[in-house]
């Protein structure tokens, strides 16, 4: 239950007599209605107010609720009316709009309108917030939107406004009118309401006031809860992917060996390649130190730099190619990776093959692009797209396909969104270089225990995405 609705449990039971206990010294509703009726036919007779259409016996089917004995039912006119005011002409006056009653704007000034002294209440009758009741804190002129709401003086007001305030939904549910929606006014005067005694109705206004404040604080506490609530699916699928890296998501067993011999398998298949001409050799990488590691992981692993376990390392084209809309390849960046899919989209530019072929680069099934310029993280496989490649979208190949499920994951960790948000370059758009990108440490696990681990991840992750829908 939200703030809103805990408001409107406590004037529903405030209008069912639920609230406070009735007092029998108080006396009854019915010897405050012959008190209204009196002061009514007093006003009509001094010509104050207009005879109003006898309105209609309240029949069995209209009332909501029981409501306490000393209580009676009465509709809503009876106790309060609508009327539009008195007009005026050439006196410069504020113009009391519903923005500036909520106090958000500085209110105009018009020479012309209906007046409306200060402490008077209006009531919103056009718009979509129809119901809505203020108190006008200065004279000035109100416009068509709003009507004058009379309370007799023989209720309390503040009983009248919580009521109206509670009934406000009922009011907006049911307005009129399409272009410009309006209060039913018929629903208004019509609306079966219960009255207390006058004294009850006092102590029903305290009552509330008492507990609002209450209420405000609930709000606050409510909203930071749903804030985590929020994040909370978020979270959950960041310590999951946390837990993988660290060697905690799955269990280590000794017959799937070491990292280290996973390492030197890579490091061997790299120079066969650079002897069959197939890669190119690279500058070789700094060694990691001690304090470049951020958490301890499995003795069977090891840490290693992204650039030492990948056949090359690179990105996209650093100018625009020639577009062509009749061309069948296409420029993507950065922004066209997305959870492991490269998206065509209808704004994506194309290119004929010619550029095709001046640009393409080296892309095969162990290749993983990730967003380096700009949003950074984004992350796809390629899958024999007809691309070529924007600078914002880096590209390295594994020396294994198996491998690049278990790296998609650790590119897709907070791990590496700090790390490559640390050392990005840029104010305005981030950008992260290559040679970041080859330093980045990974912790890596044995080949099987990345299949395991990636497996335990893929089976875990549905179900945060389910409680992200329950949130909703």
């Amino acid at each position: 239950m939200n703030a809103q609705d805990l408001k409107n449990s406590i004037l529903q039971l405030a209008i069912q007599g639920k609230l406070v206990e009735q007092r029998e010294e108080e006396g009854t509703a019915k010897e405050l209605l012959n008190k209204i009726e009196a002061e009514k036919k007093q006003l009509i007779k001094e010509g104050k107010i207009k005879k109003q259409k006898e309105l209609p016996e309240i029949q069995e089917d209209e009332i909501p609720f029981d409501i306490p004995e000393s209580w009676e039912w009465q509709r809503l006119s009876d106790v309060c009316l609508l009327t539009d005011g008195v007009k005026v002409k050439n006196v410069s006056l504020p113009y009391l709009e519903a923005r500036y009653l909520r106090g958000k704007i500085d209110p105009k000034i018009k020479k012309s309108g209906k007046f409306i002294n200060r402490g008077e209440y209006v009531i919103l009758v056009d718009g979509e917030n129809s119901g809505e009741v203020f108190i006008t804190e200065e004279e000035g002129i109100i416009g068509s939107t709003f009507k004058v709401l009379s309370i007799n003086s023989a209720m309390h007001d503040k009983y009248i406004l919580n009521l109206l305030r509670f009934y406000q939904r009922l009011f907006r549910e049911r307005k009129r009118g399409a272009a410009i929606p309006h209060l039913d006014k018929t629903l208004f005067k019509t609306l079966v309401i219960g009255v207390p005694p006058l004294e009850e109705q006092k102590r029903i206004v305290a009552k509330i006031e008492e507990l609002m404040p209450y209420v405000d604080k609930y709000d606050v506490a409510y909203s930071e809860v749903e804030e985590l609530n929020k994040k909370f699916p978020e979270d959950m699928q960041k310590s999951i992917l946390q837990y993988a890296i660290q060697g905690k998501l799955v269990e280590q067993q000794e017959e799937d060996g070491t990292a280290e011999d996973l390492y030197k398998q890579i490091q061997e298949e790299k120079k066969k390649l650079i002897k069959e001409g197939k890669i190119k050799k690279t500058k070789t990488l700094p060694e990691i130190t001690e304090d470049e590691i951020p958490f301890d992981i499995p003795e069977n692993w090891k840490w290693v730099r992204l650039g030492n376990i990948v056949s090359v390392l690179g990105d996209g084209i650093h100018g625009t190619p020639v577009y062509d809309d009749r061309g069948s390849y296409y420029f993507i960046n950065g922004n066209n990776l997305n959870n492991g899919v490269i998206e065509i989209k209808d704004n994506t530019k194309k290119v004929d093959e010619e550029q095709f072929l001046k640009h393409k680069r080296e892309l095969n099934d162990n290749t993983v692009l990730v967003s380096i310029n700009g949003t950074i993280g984004n992350v796809a496989f390629y899958a024999g797209e007809k691309v070529i490649l924007g600078k914002s979208a880096c590209y390295f190949n594994l020396m294994n396909e198996d491998f690049k499920y278990y790296l998609y994951w650790v590119i897709k960790t907070k791990y590496f969104l700090d790390y490559a948000i640390k050392k990005a370059t840029g104010t305005t758009i981030k950008n992260v270089s290559l040679t970041t990108m080859k330093e980045f440490v990974v912790p890596l696990p044995p080949l099987a225990e990345q299949k395991r681990i990636v497996e335990k991840i893929e089976e875990m992750l549905p179900y945060t995405k389910q409680l992200v829908k329950k949130v909703d």
